[in-house]
């Protein structure tokens, strides 16, 4: 750094970028499942409609709330509004799945190693 206190030129031409692009590692798992979910959602509806045996429109209604929920929280984030409901709504599509696995998985097969799956997804914060 320089004697008179001013910034080296990489840090004053990148230093407006640096907040976008930690917003966008943060949320990049999130992002990554939704683009995933746009581009594979038969796939995404009909797993879930042969696993659960819950519907064509229940599968459907799921796989569209965690689409536009994870899409629609990480534009929330990455233009900065309403950025403390996005993230509470991100929190939630992870509380869903949890749910979801745990509601199938545990008691479908009813193993331990499921239940600690679901444990250590969660405290990693992966869908």
């Amino acid at each position: 750094m320089a004697q008179d206190g001013s910034c080296p030129p990489f840090l004053r031409v990148t230093k407006q970028y640096l907040p976008h692009l930690a917003r966008l590692c943060l949320i990049s798992t999130f992002l990554e499942d939704g683009i995933r979910m746009w581009f594979q959602w038969n796939e995404q509806k009909d797993y879930i409609e042969a696993t659960w045996g819950c519907g064509y429109f229940l599968a459907t209604c799921f796989v569209l709330l965690n689409l536009t929920g994870q899409l629609g929280g990480c534009v929330l984030i990455l233009s900065r509004h309403f950025v403390q409901y996005a993230c509470f709504g991100l929190f939630g599509i992870i509380a869903l799945q949890v749910r979801k696995y745990l509601i199938y998985s545990v008691f479908t097969h009813g193993t331990a190693a499921d239940l600690m799956f679901l444990v250590c997804r969660t405290i990693l914060g992966k869908p």
